[in-house]
């Protein structure tokens, strides 16, 4: 089935599920208002969502209207933890190499992660405002999960039992106020704002074959400006899949439902496939020529952001924003 939560002037938001072609959807009012109060009762509330999915599909709901990605917020508006890998290891020897500097050897075993902020995510049309063009402002297109309850200890097959929805996520970076905040060696913070989401958060039985070993095989298309600039692939060449990644917080914690872990940045050894986010696209040219010439984002800016099956139909719908200055 295929979730979503509309704007109703609230912090949370009100669920609704959403058809299988995201041309109708249907408040879940009756079942459940908010997304966390699923995850925390999923055995007994999503079986009466997934009831309302199918007539909804069937063309049997009642009071089904058409579905609007613009009224939406993140399918999980706030979340308990936002948790982000860097699943894909070739955007981290691209990064490296740029810069002259190996890979250590820990990273092919140990996965890279970051805790962000989860008290306010942004909806998928939302505009992006960011204090000043000079912070070197870039788009990360990825792949996120939502968790059931982990406990401590899990490997990464009983981890990869805990999830429970599958979306994308466009983990905004601002390149420029990285290094100062890494020099102080505790990680991102400031240089992390707030992190949008798709529309539709889906369970994994609608990604049929795609969803194979804990990983999405689809490709993700970023378009900039209008213009295409990312197809890449996400599933053969994703390092740790979703269960390692889990499995990796849940080493000294228990991981609650309502948990988002994404997938960090997309990213294909071939460099025809286009990039899932600037920084990668400098990291190229540096390599090249010796420098970057792609220049970050500017207010006004748009980037979409979309993953289809292959039948060519949007699975999540798309994340389709513009950059704005503050008012």
């Amino acid at each position: 089935m295929k979730l979503a939560t509309y704007k109703d002037g609230s912090r949370d938001g009100q669920l609704v599920v959403v058809a299988r072609d995201l041309g109708a959807a249907h408040y879940a009012t009756g079942i459940a208002s908010r997304l966390q109060q699923v995850l925390d009762d999923w055995n007994f509330l999503a079986p009466q969502l997934q009831e309302l999915y199918e007539q909804l599909n069937a063309g049997r709901a009642r009071h089904a209207f058409a579905f609007d990605p613009r009224q939406c917020m993140a399918p999980l508006p706030r979340a308990y933890q936002w948790a982000d890998g860097s699943a894909y290891l070739n955007h981290v020897e691209l990064v490296r190499r740029a810069r002259g500097a190996e890979v250590p050897a820990s990273f092919y075993t140990d996965p890279l992660m970051y805790q962000g902020g989860s008290d306010d995510f942004l909806g998928p049309c939302d505009d992006v405002v960011v204090p000043s063009e000079a912070m070197g402002i870039d788009f990360e297109a990825e792949i996120a999960v939502i968790t059931g309850d982990v406990k401590m200890g899990a490997g990464p097959d009983q981890a990869l039992d805990g999830v429970r929805l599958v979306l994308l996520a466009n983990d905004w970076s601002l390149r420029n106020l990285i290094p100062a905040e890494l020099a102080k060696g505790f990680g991102f913070f400031q240089a992390k704002p707030a992190t949008a989401f798709s529309p539709v958060a889906a369970t994994l039985d609608e990604l049929g074959e795609a969803w194979q070993g804990g990983r999405v095989h689809l490709t993700l298309q970023s378009s900039w400006n209008g213009r295409r600039v990312g197809m890449c692939e996400a599933g053969p060449e994703m390092t740790f899949h979703f269960g390692q990644l889990i499995a990796h917080i849940a080493k000294t914690r228990n991981v609650r439902a309502g948990s988002i872990v994404g997938s960090g940045t997309v990213s294909n050894q071939d460099w025809a496939k286009g990039y899932s986010c600037i920084a990668e696209k400098r990291c190229i040219e540096t390599i090249q020529d010796g420098k970057p010439c792609t220049e970050f984002m500017k207010f006004g800016d748009s980037i979409r952001i979309e993953m289809k099956n292959k039948a060519g139909q949007s699975l999540f719908g798309a994340l389709d924003q513009q950059i704005a200055a503050p008012q």
